[in-house]
Parts: C-alpha cells; structure tokens; sequence
C-alpha cells in the first residue's frame, strides 16, 4: 500500500504570520493529527489538556491536546493537535483533513475537495 506524506504549515491561532512547515502522513484513520511537540512549542501553541489514548499493544498513554491552524495551498482549518515525542510518528488526522475541507481518495491516494453541506434548507420560496 502507497504512503500519503504532506507538507502543512502548522501556525499558532493567536499569531498566523508565524508557521512552520511540517512534513506528516495522512492517516485518514486517526482522529488526531500528531505534530512534534518542539514545533508546537516554537510556535507558541500551549497545550489545553492531557488526552488519554490506547495503544494497539492494550497500554494507554497520555498525551498533551492543543490547538492549531494548518495551512495548505489555499486552505485554512484549526483544529486539536497532539503534541509528538520524538519517538512518535507525524500524523495528519481525520480532523484536521475535514478543517481543511479535505478528504483522502483511498484508491489514488490523493486528497479531494470535501463535498461541504450545512444541514439547513434555504428560505421557502414565496407563493404566487
């Protein structure tokens, strides 16, 4: 199976001039996107709280939860970030993927406008 990698710049939501580009692999399978914690903490991005995951082993870990803004080509979406050790992989989550109105193609492996719905009907039409 082929690997999806992108580069995303990463931001602070208090301060967009200032962004790192990062290269992580989609993982449409994840809720989260995983960005290392020293790029986030460069950036200024504090965490907000501790998350608590299972691993595939059983074990469960924690893991600092913030917030970022991820920037990619004309694109712009915040969502949660965990913050990676450097033992942890890079990950663009699901989250993150619909932030950006992005949805991975499973098949080419290549990422599509997400079809965007809101869940409201217009205004009736006035009756003759």
């Amino acid at each position: 199976m082929a690997l999806t990698t992108l580069t995303i710049r990463v931001a602070n939501p208090g301060s967009l001039e200032t962004a790192e580009p990062v290269e992580l692999l989609v993982d449409s399978g994840a809720i989260y996107s995983v960005v290392p914690g020293a790029v986030l903490e460069r950036l200024g991005i504090k965490p907000l709280t501790n998350e608590q995951f299972r691993l595939t082993d059983g074990s469960q870990i924690s893991c600092r939860k913030g917030v970022a803004i991820f920037k990619y080509q004309d694109r712009i979406g915040g969502a949660d970030v965990i913050f990676g050790e450097p033992n942890n992989g890079q990950l663009l989550g699901a989250f993150t993927l619909e932030a950006l109105g992005l949805v991975l193609d499973p098949l080419r492996r290549e990422l599509r406008p997400l079809p965007m719905v809101l869940s409201w009907s217009s205004p009736a039409a006035p009756s003759r």
